[in-house]
């Protein structure tokens, strides 16, 4: 149950990201929701998924703040 929200701002990420702006303000929210080792698991994951979406690269430094 504690990794619901987790998944589900996985999933919105995943959504929203064929637009850098929208995806931004996605992950803005994300970081206020989320518990601080849900975060690291997230900059993690979005090493990952931003890897083959270059226009996204520049979203990391929202999180890496």
């Amino acid at each position: 149950m504690p990794r619901m929200i987790y998944d589900y701002t996985k999933s919105v990420l995943e959504r929203v990201s064929f637009d850098p702006i929208l995806f931004s303000k996605e992950l803005k929210k994300a970081i206020k929701n989320l518990l601080p080792y849900e975060l690291e698991q997230l900059r993690k994951w979005l090493v990952f998924f931003t890897s083959e979406k270059p226009e996204l690269k520049q979203c990391l430094s929202i999180v890496i703040e």
